[in-house]
């Protein structure tokens, strides 16, 4: 009887070390699965910001092309319209950044 007394505790003690073991290991399961996650969000975010650089790139050439064709009208337009877009962006992050006072 003293037998499977011992046994029994000793089943029970593998049986916990066993439970904690597997607790560990979901553990570090689900940290990978949340890293991974997160390394393609940063994958996502680095095709969004390449394929915007591309963009950037090409409509920078087309600007080029307009303003050696010696269209003044339109070169006097897209500068006034990035003096505009510039003016609008100041305004908007003096708004969100300015100090409030007391």
């Amino acid at each position: 009887m003293s037998d499977s007394y011992n046994l029994e505790r000793q089943n029970n003690s593998r049986l916990d070390e066993l439970s904690s073991k597997a607790s560990a290991l979901r553990g570090v399961t689900v940290n990978i699965y949340d890293n991974a996650r997160e390394q393609g969000v940063i994958h996502s975010s680095n095709e969004v910001f390449s394929s915007l650089s591309t963009s950037v790139r090409s409509s920078a050439g087309r600007l080029g092309r307009m303003a050696q064709q010696g269209n003044k009208v339109a070169v006097l337009k897209l500068a006034g319209i990035l003096i505009g877009i510039i003016l609008v962006l100041y305004w908007v992050l003096g708004f969100f950044f300015r100090e409030k006072k007391a």
